[in-house]
């Protein structure tokens, strides 16, 4: 199976990458600005339609993983005509390049479709975005209705990607150093681990399973919640976790407040089930070391 993976240098994709190799799979790994580590590296922009549609064209792929997207939420509030050109315009070429090719696609879109004033979101709930990143990813969903959306939560993982630190490895890197962080306790979240998201989208892939589907951890948690069982498993001080507040962050863009995701249909369907926390904790630490 040949597949190209978009943002391959970002904490999925160079983990879908990754794993893909390792099962004798011909990898390509679209990126922009960070050579990726893993794959054949294939230069892709997603503002430009020539660049997305040679790209793909050249590598004639089996599969597209679709992991790119201007996720900053702050700066798409900021900047909707980029946000808008790269998470939608550049997902409908990709999609209309994919038809062309008779590739099959997964489109990794996001917890943020939801305004999180329930949590625990099923596939089939009503999305109603609460900032304009999350109203771009549910555009992006539109012209992928005959393949797979696969929405994720919180992703983490055990290595920097794209030159960003991740949560856990921000955390631990602070309470490494003593230092005290503040933490919301009433944002809900059901945190993800790369390599468990990954090994089931390439489950899709190989399947080539249709339709929505809810990919996060099993556990429902707060972000003051996660941070303290992260500082538990890795043997740091808890005390150093300073409880705060949503409306005590200044963030530019509105957050949803409960985004959980439901994976009870990829736990139904899927041989690679959901990670409980504990558990993606745990392979998370035997990653870092």
């Amino acid at each position: 199976m040949k597949i190209f993976v978009t943002g391959g240098s970002g904490l999925l994709g160079s983990k879908i990458t990754e794993i893909a190799l390792e099962r004798g799979y011909d990898v390509y790994s679209g990126y922009c600005r960070h050579k990726p580590e893993f794959g054949k590296a294939v230069k892709l922009d997603l503002t430009d339609a020539n660049s997305i549609v040679r790209a793909i064209n050249d590598v004639e792929p089996d599969v597209i993983i679709h992991t790119a997207a201007l996720t900053d939420v702050d700066r798409c509030e900021v900047d909707k005509d980029l946000a808008y050109k790269i998470n939608v315009e550049g997902t409908k070429i990709i999609v209309e390049t994919a038809r062309k090719l008779n590739s099959f696609l997964i489109y990794i879109s996001s917890d943020y479709v939801f305004n999180g004033s329930k949590g625990m979101y099923k596939e089939d709930d009503e999305t109603n975005p609460a900032n304009y990143y999350g109203y771009t990813k549910l555009l992006g969903e539109k012209y992928c209705q005959d393949f797979c959306i696969a929405r994720t939560c919180v992703i983490y993982g055990a290595k920097p990607a794209s030159g960003k630190v991740n949560f856990t490895l921000w955390l631990i890197n602070k309470l490494e150093k003593g230092e005290s962080v503040r933490i919301v306790t009433d944002q809900y979240i059901t945190p993800t681990l790369n390599t468990n998201l990954a090994k089931m989208l390439l489950e899709i892939a190989e399947r080539k399973l249709k339709g929505v589907f809810h990919l996060a951890g099993a556990t429902r948690v707060s972000r003051f919640e996660f941070a303290k069982e992260i500082a538990s498993v890795f043997g740091l001080d808890g005390n150093l976790i300073i409880p705060s507040r949503m409306d005590e962050i200044n963030w530019i863009a509105k957050r949803p407040r409960d985004s959980s995701l439901d994976a009870s249909k990829a736990t139904k369907y899927l041989n690679e089930k959901p990670y409980t926390l504990s558990r993606a904790l745990k392979i998370l630490k035997e990653e870092v070391v």
